[in-house]
């Protein structure tokens, strides 16, 4: 069978989302995440902490919410804050979905049907590094007997799984900063393929560590604008210099349509489609074509059975960083087409340029946001663009938030990851 015809037949019992939730830079839940987008407001900031003060990167994006401000105090203890922040985006998404105590406590939904799929890029790197050095200090007594399950990189999804009764399967991609798009593809999966009806799909990552933005900084990844944070992510900008850092979790409730018709949900939005790919290129340049990107989205839209035109808009990777927003416009232009030297008829966002670069989290964050686009028919702003770079060729949405034509329409996230990872996600609206 191909793509195109799997996906008139998958689009008989639809795989749709309803369940929404996330805390990030912007907010501490959906509501206010989304209004900050909107809004476009800058929330980097200079690292008040000790520990940057030697290091060449001093600028990141903090969580809006901290967790203790939301979890007792028993789970701030044997939680990463990775993992800290997946449950508090699984529970706002399980709520949203309308569902309540665990799977199969009150019935519905049977638990043996629930999934969860949760990508991290590093995971519990805190919790490791911070053992490490009470060990080297200390020595190994008073380890907290925690530490293992929290430095585990499949620890978040666990804790996901644990939450909500998760038992058709509990999985954890880790393909860097495409994680969280790749933990949707999978959802989508294994709803297509039967093995459940409910699965939790997203991202986290709490990251904001010495050693990984000294890591990053000495690869030149990182945006060195220390003086001026709140314009250091520029995405498209002649003058961008690299991505900041942001932290955070965002989480999916996917379903399938019969499942959710027959408990009479509300119905966000349709996931379509995905598109997997591999650069072959390099384990952290992108290929500078855009080919592995552009492979990605075609699946994508096949998967869907989208054709170009369908698109009204992107929820580009777009990282700030020189050579990754390049390559990326290349395959966006190259699939879904050019029109008067701008692009094709599609608005083009990159929500990095407020929120900050969320890692394995980001493409969970782009799917939200898409989902809302669609259902807002609202494009978010890109910010910081002071002059163009005129080899993007793109109709970026600037500044102000656009409306998007009405009617029938789909929208595309990209998300791409060290390794060569590419992964693109398709949403329409539901019927």
């Amino acid at each position: 069978m191909s793509a195109t015809e799997r996906a008139r037949v998958d689009r008989v019992d639809s795989v749709v989302i309803t369940g929404l939730g996330a805390t990030t830079p912007l907010g501490g839940d959906v509501k206010s995440t989304w209004a900050t987008l909107l809004e476009g407001r800058r929330v980097v900031a200079g690292l008040t902490d000790d520990w940057p003060a030697d290091l060449p990167v001093r600028i990141a994006a903090r969580a809006a919410a901290d967790p203790g401000t939301v979890l007792d105090r028993i789970e701030l203890r044997r939680l990463d804050r990775s993992s800290q922040f997946a449950l508090i985006a699984v529970r706002e998404a399980w709520t949203d979905a309308g569902f309540f105590g665990r799977a199969g406590d009150t019935g519905q939904p049977d638990a043996e049907r629930v999934g969860a799929v949760l990508g991290s890029g590093i995971g519990g790197l805190s919790t490791l590094v911070d053992g490490h050095e009470q060990i080297r200090t200390r020595g190994v007594r008073g380890l907290s007997p925690h530490t293992m399950p929290k430095m585990m990189i499949n620890g978040s999804a666990g804790q996901v799984g644990l939450e909500i009764n998760a038992r058709a399967g509990v999985h954890a991609p880790t393909s860097a900063c495409a994680a969280g798009a790749e933990a949707i593809a999978a959802g989508l999966d294994m709803i297509r393929l039967g093995r459940a009806d409910v699965v939790a799909v997203g991202g986290t990552e709490a990251i904001i560590h010495p050693l990984t933005i000294a890591a990053f900084a000495s690869m030149k990844a990182m945006s060195r604008r220390n003086d001026d944070p709140e314009h250091a992510s520029r995405p498209y900008d002649t003058g961008r210099d690299g991505f900041v850092m942001g932290e955070g979790a965002a989480v999916l409730i996917l379903e399938s349509g019969r499942h959710a018709r027959a408990r009479g949900a509300r119905i966000h939005a349709e996931l379509a489609g995905a598109g997997i790919s591999a650069d072959g290129h390099h384990i952290v340049a992108p290929e500078p074509t855009g080919r592995g990107a552009a492979a990605a989205l075609r699946k994508a839209l096949a998967d869907a059975d989208l054709s170009p035109r369908d698109v009204v808009h992107v929820n580009a990777h777009a990282t700030s960083t020189p050579q990754g927003d390049l390559a990326e416009s290349l395959a966006i232009r190259s699939v879904l087409g050019e029109r008067d030297g701008r692009g094709g008829d599609y608005a083009v966002s990159a929500i990095k340029s407020t929120a900050g670069h969320l890692m394995g989290a980001s493409g969970a964050l782009a799917a939200v946001v898409s989902v809302l686009a669609l259902r807002d028919r609202t494009a978010p702003p890109t910010m910081n663009i002071e002059q163009l770079d005129p080899g993007i060729g793109l109709d970026v949405v600037r500044d102000q938030p656009r409306a998007l034509s009405k009617g029938p329409a789909a929208c595309l996230t990209n998300s791409a990851g060290f390794g060569g990872h590419n992964v693109v996600l398709a949403f329409r609206d539901h019927a």
